[in-house]
C-alpha cells in the first residue's frame, strides 16, 4: 500500500459469514486506506485428526467455512478493487494441497482446492492486470503442529518434522519473507504459481530430516515479534480423534 500500512480485521469470519457487510461499496479498509493493493487470505483451520471415514461431518462443514467460503468471498468482494489498482491475491495453500493429507484429508482437500481456486482466477482475471497464486507452506513452528497445543499426536509431530528435508519446523518469519516477494513488484511476471515454502516436504522420500545435521535443523533466528505466533488456536476447537 502506498502508506505502507496493512490492516486485519479482528472480526473477519463474522464479517464474511455476513455477506452484505462484503457488498458495501465503501468497505472499512477502502475507507482505512483510500484504496486496495493486496489480498492475503490466510485465515484457516486445522481442527481435527481423523480417517476420513471416522471424521466429523460438522468438523468438515468447519474447515469448509474457513478454509473455503471464506477465501472465495474475500476474493469476490475483493476483486473490483483489485482490478482498479491492478493488485494482487495471495491464498495460503499448503503442501498436504498437493500431496493430500492422512487423517486429515479434509484439510488437504480445502488447501487443494484454494490451488484450483487460485488458479483460475490467475487465469480469469490476469487480463485486468490483477495477479493471483499461493504461497504453499510446510509445518511452520505454529500451534498447529505441536502436540501440546494442537490436533497432532508425538508420532504426528516426529514424522512431520522428519518429513521435511532440512528436518524442522519453517518460522512465521520466513513464511512473511515469501509472501512479501510474492505482493511486490519484484514478482510481478508470478502469476498462477504455486510457491512452496515447504522445507522440502514435497520433494522428501522416507524420512529425510532425522539425517540433516543439526545446524541444518535449526530455525534463525528471528528479527520480528513472534510473541502470537502460537495463538493461532486460541478458542478454535482441537480434536485427535485416532486414538
Amino acid at each position: 500500500m502506498p502508506s505502507g500500512r496493512a490492516a486485519a480485521w479482528p472480526n473477519l469470519f463474522l464479517a464474511m459469514l455476513q455477506t452484505r457487510w462484503m457488498r458495501k461499496p465503501a468497505s472499512p479498509w477502502i475507507d482505512a486506506f483510500g484504496r486496495l493493493d493486496i489480498l492475503i487470505n490466510n485465515a484457516g483451520v486445522f481442527p481435527e485428526i481423523a480417517e476420513c471415514e471416522d471424521h466429523s461431518v460438522e468438523v468438515f462443514d468447519y474447515i469448509v467455512r474457513n478454509n473455503v467460503r471464506s477465501a472465495f468471498l474475500m476474493t469476490k468482494f475483493a476483486l473490483p478493487h483489485l482490478k482498479r489498482s491492478r493488485g494482487v491475491v495471495i491464498s495460503t495453500g499448503s503442501e498436504a494441497g498437493e500431496m493430500g493429507e492422512p487423517t486429515a484429508a479434509p484439510y488437504g482437500g480445502s488447501k487443494g482446492f484454494l490451488h484450483a481456486f487460485m488458479r483460475g482466477v490467475a487465469c480469469e482475471q490476469g487480463k485486468h492486470g490483477v495477479r493471483a497464486l499461493c504461497v504453499c507452506p510446510g509445518p511452520i513452528d505454529t500451534a498447529w503442529t505441536h502436540k501440546e497445543t494442537g490436533p497432532m499426536n508425538e508420532q504426528m509431530e516426529k514424522q512431520t518434522l522428519a518429513g521435511t528435508v532440512l528436518g524442522r519446523r519453517g518460522t512465521p518469519e520466513e513464511m512473511a519473507n515469501v509472501f512479501a516477494f510474492a505482493a511486490s513488484d519484484e514478482a510481478s511476471f508470478v502469476t498462477g504459481a504455486l510457491i512452496f515454502a515447504d522445507g522440502g516436504t514435497t520433494i522428501a522420500k522416507g524420512g529425510p530430516g532425522e539425517m540433516a545435521q543439526s545446524f541444518v535443523r535449526e530455525q534463525p533466528k528471528p528479527t520480528l515479534d513472534l510473541r502470537h505466533s502460537h495463538d493461532g488456536l486460541k478458542g478454535k476447537p482441537v480434536e485427535n480423534r485416532t486414538h
